[in-house]
């Protein structure tokens, strides 16, 4: 197939030089093809190290082909070395693709015939490896051999990374000094207006957020890997409690557990409810963090870092991370769709990135295998730093927050001696809430003339709380002006009036805006009211709102303190109900048991039911679980077996003999054919002796001619009779149809006929007189 250059032996790799000889192949084909192409799912025009991607190789209609290899090689490199060929495939479907036996490194296909596509998936090689090409080449009539350009040739090269002082990953070992603080907020993106297809209106969220900092000897989840059982837990039910339960196993690999709550729903506008976030802490040797959320509901797919290294090249530590989030399958679960009944996957699949080309019902499916929209966004913010001394770790965490919450000084002594730049920025705020944090800035100390006197305040910290809680930061609420004011509230005396405002500008960092949107005053109407006038009490409180969640009523009263004094009714309004708005209602969270095996068919034979359960395991506190709890299906075991029905016997015919030795018979027919294994008919007719008289010789001929005439008027007679009156006295009926088709091919059917009234006398009783249906089995045979 292949016309090889041979090449000397000593620069053959581990393969004895099989990979370089394919790629140095002769083909007398030089022109550029495009019947033919080779594609990245995303088209991207980079890869992220360590990332994995579908990779297809497909034919344009009506072209095809039979077999094809396929290469990743290192820009630059010939192919002679196993080194040559970096990242790595992963086998896809081994009916259509597997690696090639001489060239461990090149895919190629299973068995050659005829396809338009083949996919595999090709993980990128570590940061550092350069660019790299991917190459098929193509066998159809003839070979289309590897080229270095047009659309079965693919150059990628390493994504630069969004910030320069992060290391490459895997950081082996960290040189950074002292400790860091970060904050991790997580902001979801998954909603119907971004992923609309199917998209679960009833139970959308994300489930509580469970990961920690860590040193590199512990991996939380990572691709190509298997999830353990916490990781499991968390990507089918939702339930951070095992994973929490092995992190904190891991005892001095963990400096920071970071878990945050979950979202219901998953998507809501950050004036509404703000991002969750949670603080942690890294140091030397816990210098890498991650973690993962359950996207719900779903089979078993997650967001989430995995081993993201704060470390820089430079010794320090990262100031800033941005990462957009594509969902991930844990290899748990079968399921293609958001709501697919819990299918085990056994044996359990490697953890992997979805893609947009997964099944056709997938959410995420796009046949033209783009990249699957972003369903979250991490950002990851160091807010301190502490330590000026390398190898200074702190015991605990407790010590890291005491060390930065440092009390500031109140007077800036720095030396004359001492030049520094200018301040940086003030740092977010340690406490995310109203309760007081601190900030920080820096400084660095560019020169000290004296080396006698220290430099000391390279940092400074001042006291602050969360977003929005300041009134400094309500003040960036932009507010309506004050609308005019009610009407008093009483026709005679003191009562009160109101004004509202609106807010026509929430705070840029999303916070709910703190300034009051209502005021309330007193006011007096007539003070000297006439005998029909009635004095009232102030309006009581308003009462509690009469629904937990979504739309409801409140209501608020006040007394008569005295009533008119002409005897009139009091005409003040003592009863006020306006609408309130709780917030949004949505289904209580279930946590459920997996669903049990079916049980057996109801019947032994035939159509029957079956049921399977399952049982609920969150807490009976939050509220009834509205997820079904058992579930009912037809089933069908084999036909049950039907016996031969049988006519009633007919009455016994006359003797066959005038005289002598004859026979009588009688007789009856099968109504209904054995089915299914049902039992068989017995016999149709019957037989028994019988002896009239001894026959003279010659009155024996004379007598046995006469009765044979005398039987075949008697037959005549008995065939026009019951053409006109069988069975059904004084009606004249139509023959018998044809036999209908049988209703099944196999495993037992029936068909019809039928003997239809022609004409009814006026004797005939209407009871008597009707039309006829017979029914048989057919095609009785299994399937």
């Amino acid at each position: 197939m292949f016309a090889f250059t041979e090449e000397p032996s000593e620069r053959a790799g581990k393969s004895d030089g099989y990979c370089s000889r394919i790629l140095r192949a002769q083909s007398n084909r030089k022109e550029v093809n495009n019947e033919f192409r080779l594609r990245v799912e995303g088209d991207p025009e980079s890869y992220q190290p360590g990332s994995t991607y579908r990779v297809t190789v497909t034919a344009s209609s009506p072209s095809y082909f039979r077999g094809f290899t396929l290469i990743a090689l290192r820009e630059g490199a010939e192919g002679d070395l196993d080194e040559d060929y970096i990242g790595n495939f992963q086998i896809i479907d081994e009916e259509e693709t597997q690696f090639m036996t001489n060239c461990p490194p090149a895919v190629t296909e299973s068995t050659p015939r005829r396809r338009t596509s083949i996919q595999v998936f090709w993980t990128a090689p570590p940061s550092g490896s350069g660019c790299v090409f991917l190459k098929a080449s193509i066998v159809q009539k003839r070979i289309i051999y590897f080229q270095d350009e047009g659309s079965l040739t693919k150059r990628m090269c390493e994504k630069e990374s969004l910030y320069g002082d992060v290391t490459d990953k895997p950081l082996l070992d960290c040189c950074a000094c002292g400790t860091a603080k970060y904050r991790v907020t997580f902001y979801g993106n998954w909603s119907e207006k971004i992923h609309p297809k199917d998209y679960p209106r009833r139970a959308n969220h994300w489930s509580a957020i469970i990961g920690a900092s860590h040193s590199k000897n512990y991996v939380l989840w990572e691709y190509g890997g298997f999830a353990s059982e916490g990781v499991k837990q968390v990507a089918e039910l939702g339930s951070p409690v095992k994973m929490e339960e092995e992190i904190r196993q891991k005892g001095d690999d963990v400096l920071t557990v970071i878990k945050m709550k979950a979202q219901w729903p998953a998507w809501q506008p950050l004036n509404v409810r703000a991002a969750p976030s949670a603080e942690f802490s890294v140091d030397r040797t816990r210098h890498i963090m991650s973690f993962l959320a359950m996207l719900g509901p779903s089979p078993d797919w997650n967001v989430g870092l995995s081993a993201e290294d704060l470390c820089t090249k430079e010794c320090g530590w990262v100031q800033r991370v941005v990462q957009d989030l594509i969902p991930w399958d844990a290899g748990t679960d079968s399921g293609v769709t958001y709501e697919s009944p819990n299918k085990a996957t056994v044996p359990q699949d490697k953890i992997r990135p979805l893609t947009s080309l997964d099944h056709p019902q997938s959410p995420f499916y796009d046949p033209e295998g783009g990249a699957i929209t972003p369903v979250a966004r991490v950002v990851v913010e160091r807010i301190a730093r502490k330590g000026e001394q390398c190898n200074i770790v702190p015991d605990n965490v407790d010590d890291i927050v005491a060390d930065i919450a440092q009390e500031e000084k109140e007077e800036d002594d720095t030396p004359e001696t001492c030049i520094y730049s200018n301040w940086s920025p003030w740092s977010a705020c340690s406490s995310a809430t109203c309760e007081k944090g601190k900030r920080m800035r820096q400084r660095m100390l560019k020169a000290q003339l004296d080396l006698s006197v220290p430099c000391p305040h390279t940092q400074d910290f001042e006291p602050c709380m969360g977003p929005g809680c300041s009134d400094e930061d309500a003040s960036t609420c932009m507010m309506s002006e004050w609308i005019t004011w009610s009407p008093c509230s009483v026709s005679c005396g003191m009562g009160s009036r109101s004004r509202e405002r609106y807010v026509k500008q929430f705070p840029d960092d999303g916070s709910v805006c703190t300034l009051p949107t209502e005021e309330t005053e007193d006011c007096v109407v007539n003070e000297e009211c006439s005998p029909s006038s009635c004095l009232v009490t102030e309006w009581g409180e308003w009462d509690v709102c009469s629904a937990t969640c979504g739309l409801g009523m409140k209501r608020r009263e006040r007394m008569v303190k005295m009533a008119p004094a002409d005897g009139s009714i009091c005409e003040a309004e003592v009863l006020q109900v306006e609408k309130c708005m709780m917030p949004e209602c949505h289904t209580i969270p279930c946590m459920l048991t997996p669903w049990s095996d079916w049980s057996d068919c109801s019947v032994t034979c035939g159509k029957g039911l079956r049921t399977r359960q399952r049982m609920l395991k969150s807490p009976v506190e939050l509220g009834e679980c509205t997820e079904e709890l058992e579930q009912v299906e037809k089933c069908m075991l084999p036909e049950c077996p039907i016996d031969c029905v049988m006519s009633e016997w007919t009455e016994w015919s006359e003797c066959n003999k005038s005289c002598g030795k004859g026979h009588t018979i009688r007789t009856r027919v099968v109504k209904l054919e054995p089915q299914f294994g049902g039992d068989p008919c017995s016999e149709t007719i019957q037989r028994k002796k019988c002896k009239i008289r001894k026959c003279n010789r010659g009155q024996a001929n004379s007598d046995e001619k006469k009765r044979r005439k005398e039987q075949r008027e008697k037959r005549r007679s008995k065939q026009g009779r019951a053409e006109v009156t069988s069975e059904h006295p004084g009606c004249k009926m139509r023959p018998w149809s044809s036999w209908t088709e049988c209703t099944k091919l196999c495993g037992g059917g029936i068909q019809e006929r039928l003997m239809t009234v022609k004409q009814r006398f006026k004797t005939a009783q209407l009871s008597s007189c009707k039309d006829r249906k017979e029914i048989r089995a057919c095609n009785v045979h299994p399937c």
